[in-house]
Parts: structure tokens; sequence; C-alpha cells
């Protein structure tokens, strides 16, 4: 028997709402399929159901938790809350962040897949690093569809590419194609057991889902792992390397998840806070030094002032090693850890 693909699940990060804008435009106010969408936004009020219902034909809303769904309706997840799908209803959710975000794309992504399986269609906009990756293997692996934007055209093109990496059999679209290609694929039903292809085996994914767990749960999941020897970014505990049904992931015992391409960006971001704070410790232990060596200068302490002074010298030298490395470029601009070229003097 055939079913009609009718889950619309869409993920993006930083360049994403320029491609939502021109993308939403396509899609019809009939639109037989729920829409789903997350992207990375600051944890604040989020205009972009507003800016969606603006310039296109659907209606978009932030849903809240158990709300049911319908066609026609584009469900924005809500800032600092992971939006999941379920069978006709979804869960927003205030679950640890993953890969960093809250929302993540991961997780809608998965829940999707989980609860839809060959009635997804997933679609992957610009962005940084690798979140929707792992979820849109999820929905190759149930028997879903992929569409990736073409990097090639993306102003922040690691994100689809991560994702193509993860599903070469993923159909790589120009932006403006999307909307067509979407309305297509509503049209084209497909078998409700999909042949299989040259992607995975399709797998059963965890129900519920990881972010849904409550403590205990959370903790058992993470302890199932192997313990990394790393600490977590976000908490600073123990990290955990963990699979899910195939996929590699770091958790600590409270949650926070992370891929690994993802896990090194926030240690990159890690290591330069780490380097403001030594700056500003040398600094400050600098002038306390300038100031202890002209306290003991009034007083006549010759010896004593030598020593503080000496003391300053080394915490000045030692701040200006920092300053210059963190001036140097070691870290790039979108918080990605990049080679340092210039050596640290000693």
């Amino acid at each position: 028997m055939a079913i009609s693909r009718d889950i619309i699940v869409i993920g993006g990060s930083a360049g994403a709402v320029e491609g939502l804008i021109r993308l939403m435009p396509g899609l019809p106010a009939a639109l037989a399929a729920r829409v789903f969408v997350t992207v990375h936004v600051p944890a604040t009020v989020s205009a972009l159901p507003s800016i969606l219902t603006r310039v296109g034909h659907l209606t978009a809303r932030h849903p809240a938790d158990h709300d049911a769904t319908e066609p026609s309706i584009v469900y924005v997840a809500p800032p600092d809350h992971h939006l999941l799908v379920k069978p006709g209803a979804v869960r927003v959710l205030r679950g640890p962040r993953e890969n960093g975000h809250r929302p993540a794309i991961d997780p809608l992504f998965r829940s999707a897949a989980a609860s839809y399986g060959p009635r997804v269609i997933c679609v992957v906009l610009s962005g940084n690093l690798n979140d929707g990756s792992a979820g849109a293997d999820a929905v190759a692996g149930a028997g879903g569809t992929v569409l990736v934007q073409d990097p090639a055209e993306c102003v922040y093109p690691s994100m689809p590419a991560a994702a193509l990496a993860e599903v070469p059999s993923a159909t790589v679209l120009p932006l403006d194609q999307i909307a067509r290609h979407l309305l297509a694929l509503l049209s084209d039903p497909v078998p409700e057991v999909p042949e299989m292809t040259t992607h995975r085996s399709r797998r059963s994914l965890p129900v519920p889902d990881p972010v849904e767990l409550g403590e205990p749960e959370v903790e058992a999941l993470a302890r199932s792992g192997v313990s990394s020897g790393l600490t977590c970014p976000e908490c600073h505990g123990g990290i955990f390397e963990v699979d899910i049904e195939g996929t590699q992931q770091y958790r600590c015992r409270v949650g926070h998840a992370f891929t690994a391409e993802v896990l090194f960006s926030e240690q990159g971001a890690s290591i330069e806070a780490a380097l403001w704070t030594a700056l500003r410790a040398l600094e400050e232990s600098a002038e306390m030094a300038m100031r202890l060596r002209d306290r003991a200068t009034d007083r006549g302490s010759v010896r004593a002032a030598t020593t503080y002074a000496r003391n300053a010298d080394t915490y000045e030298q030692r701040a200006r090693v920092i300053r210059d490395l963190l001036q140097s470029g070691m870290m790039a601009g979108d918080g990605e850890l990049s080679v340092c070229t210039r050596p640290i003097q000693q």
C-alpha cells in the first residue's frame, strides 16, 4: 500500500533564515503537509514565525507542548526549547542542549523519523558545523527523504555539506528549486515499506527521544557508553562516548550531547574563554604586584620592592604571550578552532 509524504522538517543555522524567506513563498496555502522548522536562535523572543507568515502563504507559529498539529501550518521551534515531532502532536521541551544548541536540529529530525518513517522529508539549509547530519541519517535510515541545500551557494556551507557526507544519497538542490521539489515529492506516494537502498539498513530509533528522558534515564544512557576521559563543555562533568543506533555521540550524565565535530568546536571555545580568564588574572596580578612594589618603596624596603617588581614583570610577560596568542588568529571568527601559525615565544 502506498502512503503520502506529508511531514516536512527543516533545519538550519547561520544563513538559514534568509533561506526560509526565499523558500516559503513557493509553498501553497493548501499545502497537504505539516511543516516543522528548527533554526539555531538566541534564547530570547523570536520573530521568525511572523516573518515566515508575512513572506509566504502559510501560517507559522511557535507551538506549545503537546499541541495537536495539522496540515498547512508551519511549527517553529521556540527559543531555548527543543521541538520534537510526535504522531499528531509536538513536544516542546527545555531539555539539555544538544550540539551546543537549544533548539537543536538533530532531535527534530530524529523524532520525525521515529514517528513517521518514510512519510518524512527533511531539508538541511545553510549553517555551521554538523547539527542535523545525524538526524538526516536517521530520516534516511527510516525510509524518509533527505534534501540538502547546495553547499556551493551557501554562505555557511558546513551544515549541508556534513549532512551530505552522512547521507550521500541525499538530493542536492539550489534554494530556488527546493519548494518545487517538495511539492513534487508530496504528490508522489511511496510504498509503506520502501525498498532497501544503498543507505544503511533502516533501524528503529529510540522512543522516547533522548531529549525526553528523565534524569535517571539520561544518566543511564550516558553510562551505557564508554568513558572518554573528556569533560562536557557545558557543565564540565565527565563525558561518555555513546552509540545510539549506529550514531556516535558524546553525552554527559545530565544529558548534554555532542557530535565529535561539535565537541571539538566547543572545546575550542572553552580554550579561548580559559585564555581570556588567564589573561585577566595575570594582568590583575601584575597590577597588584606593582601596588605592593610602590608600598614597599614608600616604606624603604628595597628588597621587597625589587621582588614585587620582578613578579610584576613576570606576570606582564606571561600576559603578553597569552594576548599575542589570542590575537594571532588561533580562534576562527565563528568559534571553530584553527591552527595557530605564530610560535609562542618563551
